[in-house]
């Protein structure tokens, strides 16, 4: 095979920053109702092979998640969708 064949199986940037800001907020909305959420912001960022999420997350104080627990599952979450992609 080419590199040019090789560079076509692999997923896009736009394929692999969809696939992670999705299981990001798959996983918020797991643990907190989407109207509970008053603020959300997934920020990923993939370049030269390198994934970068940011999640922030302002749920209810009475909320039983916590809020940082719930962003870092998130982040790490969207890391391993990458991943799968990946190996797909």
């Amino acid at each position: 095979m080419t590199d040019d064949a090789d560079d076509a199986s692999e997923p896009s940037d736009d394929e692999v920053v969809r696939t992670a800001a999705e299981a990001a907020e798959g996983i918020v909305f797991k643990h907190y109702d989407q109207s509970t959420v008053t603020d959300l912001d997934v920020t990923v960022t993939f370049e030269e092979g390198v994934l970068d999420v940011d999640v922030y997350l302002n749920a209810p104080d009475d909320a039983d998640a916590d809020p940082e627990a719930v962003a870092q599952e998130a982040v790490e979450t969207a890391g391993e969708a990458v991943d799968e992609l990946f190996a797909a």
